[in-house]
């Protein structure tokens, strides 16, 4: 990719860009949100033209008119929420738009199938194509992806944060699939904001800043510190210190708690758990196992089967929303477009979606647009939300903008439960740490803090305590502080004590 431009109304997303990825090479590209990757990734699979530049494939000029022809000249793309369909086998997923006929009128089932098990058994897994894909774990729906995109031949694959979901031991076993991949010739575009995992599986790393490349580095020549630096144009601090806590009585009580998913199948099993004013209790827990439900059923979107709630010792099993809200409970979603965000409205309304009726945003019938203008000032400016304008619509911030801006209205005021959920999921380093050091600061004004995360590292470098979720039952709580990553994974995939962690459980306060 040579002098990639892309502008946007307000903002210039890629300014001449050169990017140049080489035959069996993973080549990690990094940068902030907003900084442009996902515009410049768009522009390589064919959803957006470039206002200026080239794209060459094998060192010839090509035009790419859309994700079919991406498709066509062997390029493919594997987003970030995977693009499966849960009722369909991992065959049907895979055959999608590229059925096989043995004739005009019936799919030859048999050599699609065949063909599946061989790239499974090439790449080191098997697979049984007749599995549906609902049944699958998060790393095997992966798998299916990447599958599907060797299925088509693809010569280069853009994987959008591969590993956002994956437990340590999932992402191992991924690693080891693009390593092969690589081995046998496919170029990887790895996009990532896990520092770590970039220096462990990349050859070479990209860095863009604010639309423009500022370098470039091999793993064995950098650091995550510098990587960081470079992204952000400071310095970060990877991990914030969390100091002491100093946990009060207990402010949420949860007590065998059942409940339900969308069919009414049972997925919280009788879940007990007490997070007390001025800690930060972990939930960690493979993408699936109930943490959805759980969160839903707290903050009134969910009615529970079964168990019982409190809040400060005051029954609030089941109540709405609104009136929990009112109680002094913010949450941060883990799905900010369905539950956190109306990405038609402009950022000054979505700061007030909680607020929006009481003073002094509104008084009676009539509201205050100054008072909502300044709230969403102070928000844009205190948690660095990248836009043209306050006026500018939700939808065209980018998701990590999107994430800040929700955060940004969830803690304000005075709290006494924080429920975050997936808080930092698509952003960068610097938003990270940001974020990370406002919950610190909550809980250490006395606020409890429930935090769920898909991010092992998240949970155990924030919490005080953790509690590890497997199958709608809370297997394990132990001290973050002398919690070992790699048994809490295997907690996490499996559910099964290790003697580790049972012993680390019978020491947790």
């Amino acid at each position: 990719m040579r002098g990639i431009t892309k502008r946007y109304p307000g903002v210039v997303a890629n300014d001449q860009i050169d990017l140049d990825v080489r035959p069996g090479e993973i080549h990690a590209l990094l940068g902030e949100n907003g900084a442009g990757k996902s515009t410049l990734m768009n522009i390589l699979y064919g959803l957006a033209a470039p206002d200026a530049g080239e794209i060459r494939l094998g060192g010839k000029p090509v035009t790419i008119d859309g994700p079919a022809d991406a498709i066509a000249r062997g390029i493919s793309m594997v987003h970030q929420h995977f693009m499966l369909v849960p009722v369909l086998s991992i065959a049907e997923n895979i055959l999608l738009g590229e059925e096989p006929m043995a004739n005009p009128v019936f799919l030859d089932r048999a050599a699609a199938h065949s063909r599946i098990r061989a790239l499974g058994h090439t790449f080191g897994f098997d697979v049984d194509p007749e599995l549906k894909v609902g049944s699958l774990s998060v790393g095997w729906q992966q798998r299916v992806e990447i599958l599907k995109a060797l299925y088509r031949n693809a010569n280069i694959l853009v994987l959008d944060e591969p590993t956002a979901v994956l437990t340590p031991q999932e992402t191992t076993e991924i690693f080891s699939v693009l390593r092969r991949l690589a081995q046998e010739g496919t170029s990887i575009i790895f996009i990532s904001h896990k520092l770590y995992e970039v220096l462990e599986i990349a050859d070479r790393i990209t860095v863009i800043r604010r639309g423009r490349v500022v370098g470039s580095r091999t793993p064995s020549e950098t650091t995550e510190d510098e990587l960081a630096a470079m992204m952000v144009g400071r310095g970060v601090q990877l991990v914030v210190e969390r100091g002491e806590s100093h946990p009060g009585e207990p402010m949420l009580q949860v007590d065998e708690l059942h409940v339900g998913d969308d069919k009414g199948r049972e997925v919280v099993h009788g879940l007990s758990v007490e997070v007390r004013r001025g800690e930060i209790f972990g939930i960690a827990g493979v993408v699936g196992n109930g943490q959805d439900e759980l969160v839903e059923a707290l903050v009134g979107l969910r009615r529970p089967l079964g168990g019982r709630v409190r809040l400060d010792g005051r029954d609030i099993t089941g109540m709405s929303p609104r009136r929990l809200h009112r109680m002094g409970i913010a949450v941060v979603p883990a799905d900010r477009h369905r539950f956190g965000l109306v990405l038609s409205f402009p950022i000054t309304d979505n700061c007030v979606l909680n607020d929006y009726a009481e003073p002094p945003y509104a008084r009676g019938m009539v509201r205050s647009e100054e008072a909502i203008r300044e709230r969403a000032r102070e928000a844009v400016s205190a948690f660095d939300i990248r836009t043209h304008s306050i006026d500018a619509v939700a939808g065209t911030l980018s998701g990590g903008n999107q994430q800040k801006l929700v955060v940004a209205r969830e803690f304000e005021g005075n709290l006494r439960l924080l429920i975050l959920d997936q808080p930092t999921r698509g952003l960068d380093v610097g938003s990270i740490e940001f974020i990370h050091r406002q919950a610190i600061a909550k809980r250490d004004d006395g606020t409890a803090i429930l935090l769920v995360s898909a991010e092992l590292d998240e949970v155990l470098e924030l919490s005080d305590r953790v509690g590890v979720m497997y199958r709608g039952r809370m297997v394990a709580v132990v001290d973050a502080r002398s919690a070992n990553r790699e048994d809490i994974g295997l907690l996490m995939a499996t559910g099964g004590k290790t003697d580790v962690i049972a012993d680390a459980a019978e020491a947790a306060p």
